[in-house]
């Protein structure tokens, strides 16, 4: 059986895989990524937040993205009936990018490995992990290829970065329980016949049919436009028919966006994830750590996962490099500790959205610049600035304004 030995193994191809393969490459050290299906492919994920725009240039991956002319995301839009709540990150309060992008997955997934290849990073598409053995100074991952042939590679580190395949959390037994309510998403790509002209056709848009149901409409620079629903799993199981009836049925539950996909094919059959939100027992072990999706995902709400993904994979390369360069490394406090703060935060804001206090703010007509302001910081995905208030004190803070939003308002 052939064997490979190499200083880092990444799993996963991905923008989580992609910042990790990139930082490391720079240092010198030999990385090779293993990826289980062949590129490009379909992946969710498409709206970004602009603190990822901070990795991917400090890895250099920057340029090569935005020679792909993506559709600019300089804010997002949040809709219930006739109410409408616009945030602009060009106001946000934490400094920092004031864009970032809305994207197809296939493409722009596709763009970093095409970047990290010319630069001489080795990528090995349609190979699986099927075994990863501890037991040694490096670890041995076993990979089948698409013929069945099996192969070994071993690494003195491995990095997951596998997202919804979450390779080590299954092969290790790591996962646990999310804290997260049980919801479900189905979503699939259409031709967007109808855009609008100007901005109405491009903004990214949360469009809540219910409290803890809402509808989002991606816009893309070449002419699609991804829709889907997030909803309680056994509310969107309670839809008749395969997931292309399920999902028209839905469709109708939106007034403002019906008769713009009325009647338009769409482009695949509805996919649908259940129970979306994951969590694991430990972010790291002996030899690897766990990234992105593969470690957490709390809901799409947000659009927080491909943020947490690059966040987590280049703090994991650096802390990386240091260590097989001899320093000491201390991944409890510079790691875990350093995404769960971001974690809690966020996942703050998704509880107090379906709990209806985030939405009550959202929609309070006596909107409050400032507070405005903070929040859009944490939305544009800067949830580890401790000087914004709404991150300081995200546990109480959202209760607090709402609770007098509805004072005010006399509910």
């Amino acid at each position: 059986m052939k064997n490979e030995h190499v200083d880092v193994l990444i799993i996963g191809a991905g923008p989580s895989g992609a910042v990790s393969a990139a930082y490391l490459h720079k240092q010198g050290l030999k990385v090779k990524v293993v990826e289980k299906s062949k590129f490009p492919r379909f992946v969710i994920g498409e709206s970004l937040l602009p603190r990822c725009m901070e990795h991917f240039e400090e890895v250099g991956l920057l340029e090569s993205l935005k020679e792909q002319n993506f559709e600019v995301k300089a804010g997002a839009r949040f809709m219930r009936g006739e109410k409408i709540c616009n945030f602009d990150f060009s106001k946000k309060y934490t400094k920092g990018w004031d864009w970032t992008w809305q994207v197809p997955r296939a493409d722009f997934d596709k763009t970093l490995t095409d970047t990290l290849m010319k630069w001489g990073v080795d990528i090995a598409f349609e190979q699986e992990v099927v075994a990863v053995d501890f037991n040694g100074s490096d670890s041995m991952t076993t990979v089948k290829d698409a013929e069945g042939q099996l192969s070994t590679v071993s690494a003195k580190y491995i990095v997951d970065s596998s997202g919804h395949g979450r390779v080590l959390p299954r092969l290790l037994d790591l996962d646990k329980p999310s804290e997260i309510p049980k919801h479900s998403s189905i979503f699939t790509h259409v031709k967007d016949l109808k855009r609008p002209e100007g901005r109405e056709g491009t903004i990214i848009t949360f469009d809540i049919v219910s409290r803890k149901t809402w509808l989002w409409v991606i816009p893309f620079s070449n002419g699609y436009t991804s829709i889907g629903y997030v909803g309680p799993t056994e509310y969107l199981e309670s839809f008749e028919g395969d997931n292309t009836e399920k999902l028209q049925k839905m469709m109708k539950l939106s007034d403002y966006y019906f008769d713009r996909f009325d009647g338009i094919d769409y482009e695949f059959e509805p996919k649908m994830i259940k129970n979306i939100a994951k969590s694991v027992k430990q972010l790291f072990g002996d030899g690897y750590v766990l990234t992105g999706n593969s470690a957490e995902f709390l809901d799409p709400v947000f659009s927080s996962g491909v943020t947490f993904a690059t966040e987590s994979s280049l703090v994991a390369a650096k802390l990386i490099a240091r260590q097989l360069n001899g320093d000491t490394v201390d991944w409890e406090n510079d790691y875990t500790e350093h995404m769960k703060e971001g974690v809690k935060v966020f996942s703050t804001y998704v509880k107090e959205w379906y709990s209806g206090n985030l939405q009550t703010i959202f929609f309070d007509s006596n909107e409050n610049p400032v507070i405005k302001a903070q929040i859009c910081a944490v939305l544009a995905g800067y949830v580890w600035d401790k000087t914004n208030p709404f991150v300081k004190n995200h546990h109480r803070l959202v209760k607090t304004v709402a609770r007098v939003a509805e004072l005010e308002q006399g509910l």
